[in-house]
């Protein structure tokens, strides 16, 4: 989290509409990024996801739904917040050892950073839990330092001034960097998070490693200096350059010391920071940024440039590349501050300063972006989400560093897919599952099961899921069966336990390439009187287990995502912007909202009459592409615009009362 900002007076917000600032922007800018490449694109495309002003990690819905967004404006990576408010916001057992405060208060009895992973994975994005809140006690604001719980627990591991007072700057209460038990501190929290969860780095910002300057009085760093300078006391100017550095030097060998750690448990975990523009961030809170690019300490270095303007980022944009130099340049990505606050004083990057400084790191050799924070994505009906995805990032990118697809969408089979096998007396019951309704059965006479196949596309360990649905009248005691390559696994599950909804984890085997049996579920244990359920099945590659596993192509999103058949859909024309060529992808749904006939299992094919027309920046329609009876499926039409000149085009789908209108972007 970054500190407060005051919006600058001076600020004058744009209002320009989709349309304009589109148009304005095909005259300033130079496109350049989005050229076809042989080779796939590699940048880092992140967002915070925060506790503070913002909904996204409050339930188990709001995270699936958010995963899904992100993923479809091409992002890869999230930063989700874990430490803030002195509380972890997954279960931490070192938490509750030493403070009986097992979870933050907010997100008890629920494990959001398990629940992110699994959704994030799922969509192919990575996940870094992000140490948010660093080595700050507590936010104390204008009162009185405190030090929050823990600071009253274990004073001695207070940051403190000279005079004796409990550090405190911009409202935060400090713990010492340099105490070893506060370090020893941390390293348990960051052990928790590599060891408990299959996740892809570690986020580190402007408060870890970091102290205020002013700090550094406490008995055990005085005593420390005292044994390393002949029995001398620190010096009392706090800026006295020897002591800066001395301090500076025992935060850069823990932060070391975590790198080894890290590394040590996995090699392919990314050491990720994002601190404060240097030298005002080692000037105040002594983060040596300099020697972690020197020492190789960080894997990914995202400087805060979060600036209210594009003069100012662009600024301290140079002044990170100079930082950096051409040595370390691959590891640059630039913060972007899209949004803070609410009410009157929140503020929304503009869509033209947003196109700007992402146009001024390519430009530079700066091949990514991370983002403060997600809700600015999503304000005004996703405009800077859906900007980003029409430009930037119309192609997915794979993530730099890795070697190929680090994480590849989750493979999902449904009960009503054709591979999957279906046997005895089940029933469609009208409950919403993952894709449309779920099914069901009371027979507890007569064998029946749902056997999911799916075709495993490389060699690894895989995480299998079902998708549950509890409701009281279901089952205690569903079998469900996942096979390996030799072996199976029997796990029973309650489906009427009402925590456990959405995607669980079944187990974890080993599988070979080829069309495989996976998971199946079946009643040899259902209770006379309840109901067994069956909904999606789900597998995704286990790092932890499968390293080494190199996948060389970024997959086709229409392959890897299931064919939602129940609504009408119009996606995003591809390749956006285009020349002269580009293809736009429609749904055509089933006349019976979420039908499943498991008799034939297949859809209905009843016609609708559907149009697809091209429109230019003035409404004049260009072309009418599809003007015919279409029975329910997925569609590709080819757009040629030869005969145009570049700019800004619409084309609208329509179908009875349904009508849907995109944007695109002809640049010759």
């Amino acid at each position: 989290m970054i500190e407060k900002f005051k919006r600058p007076s001076s600020l004058i917000k744009a209002k320009l509409t989709v349309y304009n600032f589109l148009i304005i922007l095909f005259f300033i800018f130079n496109f350049t990024p989005f050229i076809t490449f042989s080779q796939p694109l590699k940048e880092f495309r992140a967002v915070k996801l925060t506790n503070v002003d913002s909904n996204v990690l409050f339930t188990d819905q709001n995270i699936a739904q958010g995963m899904d967004y992100l993923a479809s404006v091409n992002i890869n990576a999230v930063l989700v917040v874990v430490w803030h408010g002195a509380h972890t916001l997954y279960p931490s057992s070192t938490m509750d050892s030493l403070f009986s405060k097992p979870i933050h208060p907010n997100f008890v009895g629920r494990d959001m950073l398990e629940r992110v992973k699994i959704e994030a994975h799922r969509n192919g994005i990575e996940v870094y839990p992000w140490f948010e809140y660093g080595f700050a006690a507590w936010y104390s604001g204008s009162g009185t330092a405190t030090g929050g719980h823990i600071i009253q627990s274990k004073p001695d591991w207070a940051s403190r001034f000279s005079n004796g007072q409990i550090a405190k700057k911009n409202g935060f209460d400090w713990m010492s960097p340099i105490h070893p038990e506060v370090q020893d501190f941390f390293n348990k929290l960051i052990t928790e998070v590599i060891t408990n969860y299959d996740i892809d780095g570690v986020e580190f910002s402007d408060r870890i490693p970091a102290m205020p300057i002013e700090g550094g009085y406490e008995p055990f760093t005085v005593s420390l200096y005292q044994s390393e300078h002949g029995g001398q006391n620190p010096p009392t100017n706090y800026f006295d350059s020897g002591w800066k550095r001395w301090r500076a030097n025992k935060m850069n060998d823990w932060y070391m010391g975590v790198r080894n750690l890290m590394k040590n448990y996995d090699e392919n975990l990314f050491v990720s920071t994002s601190p404060s523009v240097y030298p005002w961030s080692y000037d105040n809170y002594l983060q040596d940024v300099q020697t972690w690019l020197d020492s190789g300490i960080c894997d990914q270095f995202i400087p805060q440039l979060y600036r209210y303007s594009y003069s100012e980022y662009l600024f301290e944009l140079n002044q990170s590349i100079n930082q950096a130099g051409s040595a370390n340049l691959h590891k640059l990505f630039g913060g972007l501050l899209m949004n803070i606050g609410t009410g009157t004083n929140a503020y929304l990057i503009s869509p033209d300063y947003l196109l700007a400084a992402l146009q001024a790191n390519r430009d530079s050799g700066v091949m990514g972006e991370a983002y403060f924070y997600y809700e600015g994505f999503r304000k005004n009906n996703n405009q800077l989400g859906d900007t980003l995805k029409a430009t930037f990032y119309s192609q997915p990118a794979l993530m730099p560093g890795r070697n190929g697809v680090w994480r590849p969408k989750a493979t999902i089979k449904n009960e009503n897919d054709p591979e999957t096998i279906v046997t005895g007396n089940w029933l469609s019951y009208p409950l919403s599952g993952f894709d449309g309704t779920i099914i069901r059965t009371n027979d507890s006479l007569n064998y029946a099961a749902v056997e999911y196949y799916a075709d495993v596309p490389f060699n690894a360990y895989f995480d299998v899921y079902a998708y549950l649905t509890p409701n009281t009248p279901w089952t205690q005691q569903a079998n469900y069966v996942v096979y390996s390559d030799t072996d199976s696994i029997n796990q029973t599950i309650n489906q009427s336990d009402l925590t456990r909804r959405g995607w669980q984890k079944i187990g974890t085997v080993f599988l070979t390439e080829g069309n495989k049996r996976v998971l199946k579920i079946d009643n040899t244990q259902l209770e006379p009187g309840k109901w067994l359920v069956a909904d999606a099945m789900m597998m995704m590659i286990n790092r932890k287990l499968s390293p080494d596993v190199i996948i060389t192509n970024i997959e086709d999103e229409k392959e890897n995502t299931p064919v939602i058949v129940n609504e009408f859909s119009l996606s995003q024309n591809y390749p956006n912007p285009f020349n002269p060529v580009t293809k736009i992808h429609y749904v055509i749904p089933n006349e019976v909202r979420n039908l499943k006939d498991f008799s034939s299992q297949t859809p209905r094919n009843d016609n609708t009459l559907v149009t697809l027309k091209v429109y230019d920046i003035l409404g004049r329609e260009i072309v009418t592409l599809v003007n015919e009876q279409k029975p329910a499926g997925s569609y590709d039409v080819e757009f040629s615009a030869n005969a145009l000149s570049s700019g800004v085009y619409f084309y609208q789908l329509k179908s009875g009362s349904f009508v849907q209108t995109k944007k695109m972007l002809l640049l010759r």
